[in-house]
C-alpha cells in the first residue's frame, strides 16, 4: 500500500512541476527563436558559402572542425601516429614525471622496420652495476674567469617568462634545482620566478635584448654585470634563431604582455612583443665573435650561441676565423636547434618548411668542429624534440655534450598538447596568464614532476649506454647505434656520419665573406 503524501507536499510538488514545465517551454521557445534568427543571419550573410546555402545546418561544420582536433587526439589517432608528439611519447613523459613504472608488456608498438629508426647496438658483455659510473663532468668556457662545470646531461631548454606562466616558471626553477640540471631563461629576461628554486641558469640574449637592454634597446654592459654578479647565472646564450621560426624573431601576443612581464623585458605593457628577426649589432661572423668576446669579458662567464642550421658553409668559415684569431675567441658552446622545434607561436610556413632537422645538422656541426680541431674547445648542445631516452641517447652518440628539451618539461608540468600556447587559454596553466587557469598548476607539486622527469631521463639514457657496453652515457659513440634503412636493413651511424680526422681542415684556405646588406 502506497503511503499517503501530505497535502502541503502535494501542492509543493505540483507547483514545482508547473514551474519546470514553464521553464522548459520558455527554453524551447528561446531555442526556436535563436535558431530562426541564426537561419535569417546565415541566409543574408555573404562571407560563408556553406552557411548561406545550408543555413543553420552549415554551422555544425565549423563546430565539428574545431572539435575534430580533440576527438582525433583522444579517440581516433593510434599511439604512434599523432604529431607533433604521439600518445606513446607523451605517456612515457607523464609516467616518468610521476615516477611511475615505465615498463611495457608484449613487445614494442614502434615500427622498428621503418626507415630512419634508431637501433642501439647491445653488448655481449655489458658492465655490471658496480662497474658503471655517473656521467663525467664537463667544463664549459675554459678561458673564462668563471668556467661552468656540470655533470648534468638533460637540461631545460629556452622558454621565456611571458610565454610561460609564473607558476610554470616557479615549478621549473624548483624542479631543476632538485634534479641538478640547468634552466634556460629564454629571451624574455630574468624573472624572480627563475631565481626562486636556486637552480643553475643560462641567460638567453634574444634579438630584442630583453633584460639586458638600455633605454635605446641596445646591449647594456651594466645590465650584463648585474646579471653576472648572480651566482645562479652560469652562462650566457646569444639566440640567433630557434627551431620553430628561423629567420623570425620571438612573438608574444599583447594579451600575455602583463605589467610584470613588460617591466622585466623593458617594453610597454599590453602591446605585442615582437623581436627583430636578427640582432641589429651582429651582421657577420666577425661581429658574432666580437659580441661573444665582449659579453665574456664583461661577465667573466661562458658565452655561446643558439641557432637552427641551414647552410653549412658558414660553419667552416666560423671555425677558420676562430683559428685565425685564436681558440680563446671561440664560442664556448653552440646550441644546435632543430626545425622540429616549436614550443611557442610561429608561422606555419616557417614551422613546416625552414631549417635542417637535427638528424642532419647535429652530425654536421660535430664533424666540422672535429675537422678544425675545436671539438674539445666548443661544447655542443642538442635541442629539438628530444623528449624520450632513445632520441636523447642518439644525440649523445652522435656527439652532443648536452641535451636540452622544452616541450618535454612542458609535458612534465601537465601540458596535454592542447595547441593553445599562443592564445592565453592553455587549459593546464602552463602558458597562460589567466589566474583562473593558472590555479590548476601548483608549483610545489609540479616541481617534483619536473625533477622526476629529468632524473628518469638520465637514468634510462644511462640504461641504454650500459646495454651498449659503456660505463656512462657520455661514452656513447656513433659505433653504438644503427640507422634503419629500407628492406629491414640497418647501417652503423659511424658509416652514415663518418667522423673526419681531427684538425684535418686546419690550413685550408676559406673565404671570409661579410654578409651584404641591402
Amino acid at each position: 500500500m502506497l503511503p499517503i503524501l501530505p497535502e502541503n507536499f502535494s501542492r509543493w510538488l505540483s507547483a514545482v512541476l508547473e514551474i519546470m514545465a514553464a521553464l522548459f517551454i520558455f527554453a524551447l521557445a528561446m531555442l526556436l527563436l535563436t535558431a530562426a534568427v541564426m537561419y535569417v543571419v546565415d541566409r543574408m550573410q555573404t562571407q560563408h558559402a556553406v552557411r548561406r546555402n545550408y543555413p543553420l545546418i552549415g554551422r555544425f561544420r565549423y563546430l565539428f572542425e574545431t572539435l575534430g582536433e580533440f576527438f582525433r587526439q583522444y579517440f581516433f589517432a593510434m599511439d604512434r601516429e599523432e604529431l607533433p608528439f604521439n600518445r606513446a611519447q607523451r605517456s612515457w613523459v607523464y609516467r616518468a614525471a610521476k615516477n611511475l613504472d615505465n615498463t611495457v608488456a608484449f613487445g614494442s608498438t614502434e615500427d622498428l622496420h621503418k626507415p630512419g629508426s634508431i637501433i642501439f647496438v647491445s653488448s655481449l658483455f655489458p658492465p655490471l652495476e658496480q662497474e658503471t659510473c655517473p656521467p663525467e663532468p664537463v667544463t664549459v668556457g675554459p678561458f673564462c674567469r668563471q668556467p661552468y662545470t656540470t655533470r648534468a646531461i638533460f637540461n631545460i631548454s629556452a622558454m621565456s617568462y611571458g610565454a610561460l606562466s609564473k607558476p610554470a616558471a616557479r615549478a621549473l626553477s624548483r624542479g631543476a634545482a632538485k634534479a641538478g640540471c640547468w634552466l634556460n631563461t629564454g629571451e624574455g629576461g630574468l624573472a624572480p620566478a627563475h631565481l626562486e628554486g636556486g637552480c643553475d641558469l643560462v641567460f638567453q640574449i634574444g634579438t630584442a635584448k630583453y633584460g639586458v637592454r638600455d633605454a635605446d634597446g641596445r646591449l647594456s654592459d651594466a645590465r650584463l654585470r648585474e646579471l653576472a654578479a648572480l651566482e645562479q647565472v652560469r652562462m650566457f646564450e646569444i639566440k640567433l634563431s630557434q627551431g620553430a621560426k628561423p629567420g623570425k624573431g620571438g612573438i608574444l601576443p599583447a594579451i600575455k604582455v602583463t605589467s610584470e612581464i613588460a617591466a622585466i623585458r623593458g617594453i610597454p605593457a599590453g602591446q605585442d612583443s615582437l623581436s627583430p628577426n636578427r640582432h641589429m649589432d651582429i651582421d657577420s661572423l666577425e661581429d658574432l665573435l666580437d659580441r661573444i668576446a665582449q659579453i665574456r669579458e664583461v661577465t667573466g662567464k661562458p658565452v655561446g650561441f643558439k641557432t637552427v642550421i641551414g647552410s653549412l658553409d658558414w660553419l667552416d668559415e666560423l671555425c677558420a676565423l676562430v683559428r685565425r684569431r685564436g681558440v680563446e675567441f671561440a664560442p664556448d658552446f653552440i646550441t644546435v636547434d632543430s626545425a622540429e622545434g616549436g614550443s611557442g607561436a610561429a608561422p606555419m610556413p616557417l614551422m613546416d618548411g625552414v631549417g635542417m632537422l637535427l638528424t642532419d645538422s647535429l652530425p654536421a656541426v660535430v664533424n666540422r668542429l672535429t675537422a678544425w680541431g675545436l671539438r674539445e674547445r666548443v661544447k655542443v648542445i642538442a635541442s629539438g624534440k628530444l623528449i624520450n631516452p632513445r632520441t636523447a641517447a642518439w644525440a649523445l652518440a652522435v656527439g652532443a655534450d648536452f641535451v636540452n628539451s622544452a616541450r618535454g618539461f612542458m609535458f612534465a608540468l601537465g601540458c596535454i598538447q592542447a595547441m593553445q600556447c599562443n592564445k592565453n587559454t592553455c587549459p593546464t596553466g602552463v602558458t597562460t596568464h589567466d589566474p583562473r587557469l593558472q590555479r590548476g598548476l601548483v608549483p610545489e607539486d609540479k616541481a617534483e614532476r619536473v625533477a622526476h622527469f629529468a632524473l628518469n631521463m638520465e637514468k634510462e639514457i644511462a640504461m641504454i649506454s650500459h646495454s651498449c657496453g659503456v660505463a656512462q652515457p657520455r661514452a656513447l659513440g656513433r659505433q653504438h647505434a644503427r640507422l634503419m634503412q629500407d628492406y629491414g636493413r640497418s647501417i652503423a651511424l659511424n658509416e652514415v656520419y663518418p667522423l673526419p680526422e681531427p684538425e684535418s681542415m686546419i690550413g685550408s684556405p676559406r673565404p671570409f665573406r661579410r654578409r651584404a646588406v641591402r
